[in-house]
């Protein structure tokens, strides 16, 4: 449960994969079949709590999938949906009802250059 976003449901579902001498066994075959798992270095932990963002509609510089890796690699999380605990939702073109929530709740809302701009100072 040490790993970002594992909780006991997932932990759970781990330990009882791992506890069947048949996943263990599967897992040994393909270990000695040559798979391995490359080992990286764990992401940098901020020095402050980490931040919560959500992204909503199109980014004109970056893929989604670019603007979460950008995220993530500085050390804070993207979620999926907005709750008074976001710190932050970017919204590009075409936001849609997470827009509205954010602004309903109260929520940071950032866009495309603020989010640039935030990034880097992060």
């Amino acid at each position: 449960m040490q790993v970002p976003d594992v909780g006991p449901v997932v932990a759970r579902s781990i330990r009882q994969f791992f506890d069947e001498a048949h996943n263990r066994q599967v897992v040994h075959d393909l270990v000695a079949a040559g798979v391995n798992w490359r080992k990286t270095e764990p992401a940098p932990r901020p020095s402050a709590p980490a931040k919560s963002f959500v992204l909503t509609g199109t980014l004109a510089g970056m893929t989604r999938d670019a603007a979460r890796a950008a995220i993530e690699a500085k050390g804070h999380k993207v979620v999926g949906s907005v709750s008074k605990k976001t710190d932050f939702v970017v919204a590009g073109e075409d936001a849609g009802s997470k827009l509205e929530r954010a602004k309903a709740l109260g929520v940071q809302v950032l866009d495309e250059k603020q989010f640039t701009e935030l990034l880097q100072n992060l």
